[in-house]
Order: C-alpha cells, then sequence, then structure tokens
C-alpha cells in the first residue's frame, strides 16, 4: 500500500510524456480525416500539381532548412551553457533574422533594420519571459 502514495518521476524522459500523447491524438484525427475524406483526397490530384509548380521553391526549402538547422543546433548550443536557456536565444536570433530576410520581398537598409531588432527583440523578451518570469527551463 505504501506504493500507491509515492511517485517517482524521471526527470530524463519525463517531459516527453505531452508531445508523444499530442503526436499520436493528432495522427489519429489525421487518419480519421484522411478514411473520411478519402474519395475528395483522391480526386484533388490534378489541383496539387498545379499548386506545386507555383510553389516558392526557394523559400519552401528554405524555410524547412531553416527549421531542421534551428531544432538540430539548439540543444548542442544549450549544452554549452547548460539550464539557461542560451541555445534558444543563440538559435532564435538567427532563425528570425534568416526567415524574415527568407520572406521579404524588398530587402532595404529600411526594411532591413526593423527585422533585425525585431530578430534581437522577440526572442530576448520570450527568453526572459520563460527564464525569469514562469521559471521555466529552455534548450
Amino acid at each position: 500500500m505504501g506504493n500507491l502514495t509515492h511517485v517517482t518521476i524521471d526527470f530524463d524522459s519525463s517531459h516527453l510524456i505531452f508531445p508523444a500523447l499530442t503526436g499520436c491524438i493528432l495522427g489519429l484525427l489525421g487518419l480519421a480525416i484522411l478514411i473520411r475524406d478519402r474519395r475528395a483526397i483522391l480526386a484533388s490530384g490534378a489541383h496539387w500539381r498545379r499548386i506545386l509548380g507555383e510553389t516558392d521553391k526557394m523559400r519552401f526549402f528554405g524555410t524547412l532548412a531553416l527549421t531542421v538547422l534551428y531544432f538540430s543546433a539548439m540543444v548542442p548550443v544549450g549544452d554549452i551553457w547548460p539550464n539557461t536557456g542560451m541555445g534558444f536565444l543563440l538559435c532564435s536570433i538567427p532563425l528570425v533574422a534568416l526567415s524574415g530576410l527568407l520572406f521579404m520581398r524588398d530587402r532595404t537598409l529600411r526594411k532591413t533594420v526593423p527585422l533585425m531588432i525585431v530578430a534581437v527583440a522577440a526572442p530576448l523578451l520570450v527568453w526572459w519571459l520563460f527564464t525569469d518570469l514562469f521559471f521555466l527551463t529552455l534548450p
């Protein structure tokens, strides 16, 4: 009976419970949508070929590359300064700056300077809120 009142938390893997649960639920909902709308999805091939032909490939693949690089670099950078959130901060600033430049149509100095200010200020604000106000650990 003593084991029912004792809780043991494995901190190495406890943070993975909710993302895994959310992923499973979203996967099941996606599968339900695919089953329900299978006829409409199968009949939409010509529409998707037209859409993919008009896609801005530079922005699409640039965004994918930046996202993969961001999440791949966050933990190794964060391991240099553990439990400080520096991985998040030092990776988020270039992500915001480069993705902003990627989607900016006219890259003039007048438009780039505000982007760079936001690229520094927004991650700093989020980092400060999470670490000092909410006491959450960032990578």
